[in-house]
Parts: structure tokens; C-alpha cells; sequence
């Protein structure tokens, strides 16, 4: 356990709610700019653009989680 004493979890959690917020808002933002750019889309862009907001919502959900509460409850 003494090679995690040196881990700044708030940052940690910081850092990575930030990261799924991003890639949440690029999903949403792709997913609606995109089309009235350029017309239809094809399925794997939409595709795409859904998968990047389904994992930014997750990775925005947990990280701060597993970080900001779990980390420092086992260190």
C-alpha cells in the first residue's frame, strides 16, 4: 500500500470528472453540430458521437468515486 502514499487523489478526481465531463460534452456537441454541417451522417458517426457520451458519463461518474472516496478509504 506505500506505493500509492504519494497520490493526490482530489486532483485524481479532479482531473478525471473534467476528462468525462469533455468527452460528454463532445459527444452531445458532435452529435448535433455534426449533421447540420454536413446533412445525414453516417451510422458509425452516430454511433460514435453516442458511445462518447455514454463513456464520458461514466468515466465522469466514477472517477471522482473511486478517487475521492474509495482510494483514500483503502490507502
Amino acid at each position: 500500500m506505500a506505493q500509492y502514499g504519494t497520490m493526490d487523489y482530489a486532483r485524481l478526481a479532479k482531473a478525471g470528472f473534467l476528462v468525462g465531463a469533455a468527452l460528454f460534452l463532445s459527444g452531445a456537441l458532435g452529435g448535433v453540430i455534426a449533421p447540420g454541417l454536413q446533412g445525414e451522417i453516417p451510422g458509425w458517426e452516430q454511433s460514435l458521437f453516442l458511445y462518447s457520451e455514454v463513456i464520458g458519463t461514466v468515466v465522469g461518474f466514477f472517477s471522482p468515486l473511486v478517487f475521492g472516496v474509495v482510494m483514500p478509504l483503502l490507502d
